[in-house]
């Protein structure tokens, strides 16, 4: 009777991933840690680079094979006739030749040509009126003299007219931004636009009647001398530049380089510099309008000597809104680099619209001729974006969409088989290196920005993925890219959209694996890929069929396992922190891939894979590599799941009988996740009755209660996997130390005597958890229980 009743209370045992199957929201959720277990891990950590360079120490590149991060850059590295190079185009020769006057009271519009006398030196020479005097010397336009209110206007003429065979090829002048000034000194605007009050500015002397009388006789001037622009329209800006921009040139012209400067003085010549380009700004000066742009630029150029940070940051921000091209460009990149390479400086750029005018840039600028200037200008905001505010300004400026664009350009010129491009060509090796060169900053300043949490909808929504993986493709030689673009990966391939929106790109699988390949001793390389690798096969199945799929796709992993083991282990007592971190990447990888029935069975067949995860179980302790070898037990756990024939895991009676003394050891172990790698081991061994007397032997009943008793009330889940051990463990009816059990058991199962947490949420959860997890195999395991103490307690009866 006793041996019928027995029978009938035998049920199937419990498998991993074969338990009840209930069909409720919340068992779907923890479905995972129910059955073949996916494992988690820490993401490999990027130190900041604290010298803010364009290249870290770390960097494959030479010294000598890269751009400097550190130089020195004075006034007489900039050129003060700026031009962009020739466009090949030829200018028409003017069609009439200008009148030249006798002097500055005739009419130029009277019959006839006038010969011009040579001047005496140091003469005056006084036009009608008495109301100016012009200076029939040369003065030095590097130090401007000071000037009477009177002298202002025609000094400065005389400047123009030195400079004006130089700079009229590249200027021209828009009337339509040009403002007016009208008998009773009033600014007006063109005809066409409404009327604007003056814009005042301190320290500038408003013009006098006199001053403006002279303007009939400028616009005779200018119509005779000037081939380029109306005679108003020159008579416009000649007012414009005496009033407006000469007396701010004088301010700055004051100041001598050389010494050390106070604050105060470079506050004021900062205030300067903003009032100037504010004017310039309004009459819409920038660019290359100005007819005294050469002037202005040298004045500017000038006071980089003083060496102040603060001061040249708005220097550069003006000069590069004069539109400056050549080694002008690139020395002002390189200076805004410079001022960015210091942390203390990045408070300047949030208060400096610079960033537009830097953005621009990266959008405007011509790649194949300014790659330098490109190269420096993104560093610069590389190194800008590493901090937390700048960042999400910078985002804000769509930052992130300006870099792709820019990367897409650069892909143009690199990839062969792209259509090519007939108005550039970006050849010679020189070219080719700024290009990546310029991507290793790229692919860092988007590592930066993939830190903020409102940046992950633009990384998983545009073919950001699909862009970064064509830039490492191409420069799969590059370790540099490629560190750089396996960081981004690593570090949004956490979060679940940007994971799924990854793993829906096809190429990143073989891409991955051929850089394992490939790089397979870079360690910092290979870690981010299986990190990336991991957090992929983790959340997609098809992730992980797809990986699989490769051809020799176990082959590198498995190698990659062996050298690393090997080196780590077998070389050295001591091994390094990062060989270790690469095996604990890779056995994830393997762990989260056998979750797939046709990869989990081939892992599990696979003599060389089980023996290397038994060895890391063997060499290493608990206590000195818990995370290395939680992954391994939980991977032997999801291999033990497959029964099949052909498994290793079944059939190599050796190993797993080492395997059972640790796996029993693991249970004394004071970290739950360690625990519970151990008792899914147990649950899936202890299926076979050989290894179930083993197991009871090797106390595997005893340290499961203890475990039990330890976690059971802080981790409802991993409760309920010991009792599905001890399930399986008790099949053939073992009494010893069930009456302890059934009280553990009768006081987990009543929920009036628990102690939930305080925290709504959290008790909710545990609440769950005890519910659907614990409370079910407990009630079942505690009914098996008294059923064979009943069994037990039976008398046997006489014979009648």
């Amino acid at each position: 009777m006793a041996s019928v009743e027995h029978k009938q209370d035998k049920q199937d045992p419990f498998y991993l991933s074969r338990g009840a199957r209930r069909q409720t929201s919340a068992e779907i959720v923890t479905e995972a840690r129910r059955s073949l277990r996916i494992i988690g891990t820490q993401r490999p950590f990027t130190p900041r680079d604290e010298l803010r360079q364009l290249f870290g120490d770390a960097s494959t590149r030479t010294r000598d094979r890269r751009p400097p991060s550190s130089f020195s850059l004075h006034a007489r590295n900039f050129e003060a006739s700026d031009s962009r190079p020739s466009s090949g185009a030829r200018l028409s020769p003017l069609e009439h030749k200008p009148k030249l006057p006798l002097s500055l009271d005739e009419d130029c519009s009277e019959g006839g040509t006038a010969v011009p006398k040579p001047p005496v030196a140091g003469q005056d020479r006084r036009g009608s009126g008495g109301a100016r005097t012009r200076l029939i010397r040369a003065r030095s336009l590097t130090r401007l003299p000071p000037m009477t209110q009177l002298s202002k206007e025609l000094q400065t003429k005389d400047c123009h007219e030195r400079t004006k065979l130089s700079m009229e090829p590249f200027q021209q002048a828009n009337p339509n931004n040009l403002q007016h000034f009208d008998p009773r000194g009033k600014r007006t605007e063109a005809p066409q636009e409404r009327e604007e009050p003056p814009n005042k500015h301190s320290g500038m002397l408003q013009p006098s009647r006199a001053d403006l009388h002279t303007k009939e006789t400028d616009t005779a001037e200018a119509e005779c001398g000037h081939g380029d622009m109306t005679g108003r329209d020159a008579t416009d800006e000649s007012v414009f530049w005496n009033f407006e921009v000469l007396p701010v040139l004088q301010e700055l012209e004051a100041v001598i380089p050389g010494g050390s400067v106070s604050e105060e003085t470079v506050k004021h010549l900062c205030d300067a510099c903003t009032a100037l380009h504010n004017v310039l700004a309004e009459r819409g000066m920038l660019g290359r309008q100005l007819k005294k742009r050469s002037t202005l630029l040298r004045a500017l150029f000038r006071l980089i000597d003083l060496g102040s940070d603060q001061l040249n940051l708005t220097l550069a921000k003006l000069i590069l809104a004069l539109n400056i091209s050549g080694n002008n460009l690139l020395n002002i990149c390189k200076l805004i680099f410079k001022i960015s390479r210091s942390s203390n400086n990045d408070i300047l750029f949030q208060n400096n619209s610079i960033i537009d005018l830097l953005l621009s840039l990266l959008q405007c600028e011509d790649v194949y001729s300014s790659g330098e200037s490109v190269l420096y200008t993104v560093g610069s905001l590389k190194l800008l974006s590493g901090n937390c505010a700048l960042s999400r300004l910078l985002l804000a400026k769509d930052f992130i969409s300006v870099l792709l664009q820019l990367a897409q350009r650069l892909i143009q010129l690199t990839d062969p088989d792209a259509p090519p491009d007939t108005d550039h060509t970006l050849g010679g090796r020189d070219q080719n290196a700024i290009a990546g060169h310029i991507l290793v900053q790229l692919t860092a300043a988007l590592r930066n920005m993939a830190d903020l949490s409102e940046s992950r909808p633009l990384f998983s929504s545009n073919e950001v993925f699909s862009t970064l993986c064509k830039i490492m493709d191409l420069y799969q030689d590059d370790q540099d890219v490629c560190l750089n673009v396996a960081r981004i990966f690593s570090k949004l391939s956490s979060y679940a959209g940007c994971c799924y929106a990854l793993a829906e790109t096809p190429c990143c699988y073989r891409l991955f694996l051929d850089l394992l390949s490939k790089h397979s001793r870079k360690q910092d390389l290979v870690v981010r890929l299986l990190f990336t690798l991991g957090n992929l096969a983790a959340r997609s199945n098809e992730a992980r069929e797809r990986v699989y799929e490769r051809e020799g796709a176990v082959d590198i992993l498995l190698g990659l396992f062996q050298s690393y083991h090997r080196a780590a282990f077998l070389a050295s007592k001591n091994p390094q922190h990062e060989e270790e971190d690469v095996l604990v990447k890779l056995i994830r990888v393997l762990a989260n891939l056998s979750i797939h029935p046709t990869v989990g069975r081939a892992l599990a067949a696979n003599a060389l894979c089980v023996q290397l995860l038994l060895e890391v179980m063997e060499v290493r302790s608990v206590e000195e590599s818990t995370e290395l070898v939680v992954n391994a037990s939980a991977t032997v756990n999801n291999l033990s799941y497959y029964q099949e024939e052909n498994s290793v895991v079944r059939a190599q009676c050796t190993h797993i009988s080492k395997l059972h003394q640790f796996v029993v050891a693991m249970l004394d172990s004071k970290n739950p996740d360690v625990c519970f790698s151990a008792c899914g081991v147990l649950m899936n061994l202890s299926v076979d009755p050989e290894n179930r007397a083993m197991l009871r032997k090797e106390g595997a009943i005893h340290k499961l209660m203890d475990c039990l008793r330890d976690f059971g009330p802080r981790d409802w889940q991993l409760a309920g996997l010991v009792c599905q051990a001890l399930w399986n463990c008790t099949e053939e009816g073992e009494t010893q130390n069930m009456q302890e059990l059934l009280e553990i058991l009768s006081l987990y199962s009543d929920q009036t005597f628990l102690q939930w947490p305080s925290s709504e949420d959290v008790r909710e959860y545990q609440e769950s958890c005890w519910e659907l997890d614990f409370l079910p195999v407990a009630q079942k395991l505690k009914k098996r229980i008294q059923s064979m103490s009943v069994t037990v307690l039976e008398p046997i009866s006489g014979p009648s």
